[in-house]
């Protein structure tokens, strides 16, 4: 519900941009070395981060983004790349570009360093992974992915604050409710018209008092089927197919349970509760040595 009403605050911002796209846009400007001015800031360095600050540009306005994150493009860059497409008829507008892009990059031999194209299995979630007709592709590397990012950056000549954390505490400044500037942990200050947070947790809006809800809302609340605790729901396949031991030793409780196994009664079907998704990895996988990198942990 969370990452819901992130992307209906990106939505709303949006819908704000278009309103007045027919304004003269001014130029992103620096006061001095720790303030910086823009049309638009928006902060994070994540997907929506990058296809937000793209879209302002084109539509004449200035914009600055403020990244948390020192590489582009959060989870699409970072390791998941095998996209949940569903309908991919309904994917649009910057999205579809990125895809198509990401085609574009595997239509070049070189690409192919690690196995031959005729050799893949172009197998994806409910569609190929390169899809010839469309010439979209929805399976990829990191590295391509973040590439992407980098390029649109570029060729919109928008200017990237990396590594640059917002000060929670006292960061967010507003006048009539509204936020007219940001401070980030280095000092540097960012002023503008508008606002966008990109982030996936919602942190500024979160510091900027906007009222959120941490955990599941029960399904009365909204009245949606499938919010809530979800117990014996097995119609989407997510659960494991065989009988798997939780404990220590395979079927002797006495053992102790396996390290992140939890015992306590999830609850009943449809209330809610205040516990927050698993954090997990995403990582991109290869057998070859030359081509990954040690992962300690």
């Amino acid at each position: 519900m969370q990452k819901v009403l992130i992307r209906l605050f990106l939505l709303i911002f949006c819908s704000s941009l278009w309103s007045c796209a027919g304004e003269q846009a001014s130029r992103t400007s620096t006061d001095n070395d720790n303030n910086y001015q823009a049309d638009i800031i928006v902060y994070g360095g994540t997907s929506a981060a990058v296809t937000a600050a793209v879209q302002a540009v084109r539509m004449g306005k200035s914009v600055l983004v403020v990244s948390p994150d020192k590489h582009l493009g959060g989870l699409s860059s970072g390791g998941l790349g095998f996209t949940d497409t569903g309908k991919k008829e309904v994917i649009g507008g910057l999205a579809r570009e990125f895809y198509h892009r990401i085609y574009l990059h595997y239509e070049k031999d070189s690409s192919w360093q690690w196995q031959k194209k005729e050799e893949y299995g172009n197998k994806g979630q409910g569609t190929p992974a390169i899809d010839g007709t469309e010439r979209t592709m929805w399976i990829f590397e990191p590295h391509a992915a973040e590439q992407v990012f980098e390029d649109f950056v570029k060729e919109n000549n928008i200017k990237i604050f990396r590594d640059e954390w917002l000060n929670r505490e006292t960061g967010v400044k507003k006048e009539a409710g509204k936020i007219v500037s940001i401070q980030t942990l280095s000092g540097k200050t960012f002023s503008g018209k508008m606002f966008i947070d990109a982030t996936y947790e919602g942190d500024l809006m979160a510091a900027a008092g906007v009222s959120y809800h941490v955990g599941r809302e029960a399904s009365k609340v909204y009245g949606e089927e499938w919010n809530g605790i979800q117990t014996g729901v097995l119609h989407h396949g997510h659960h494991f197919k065989a009988n798997v031991s939780p404990y220590k030793v395979p079927g002797d409780s006495s053992s102790g349970l396996l390290p992140r196994v939890s015992g306590e009664y999830p609850g009943k079907k449809g209330e809610g509760d205040n516990k927050v998704q698993a954090y997990c990895f995403r990582m991109c996988l290869t057998f070859r040595r030359l081509n990954g990198c040690f992962i300690l942990f």
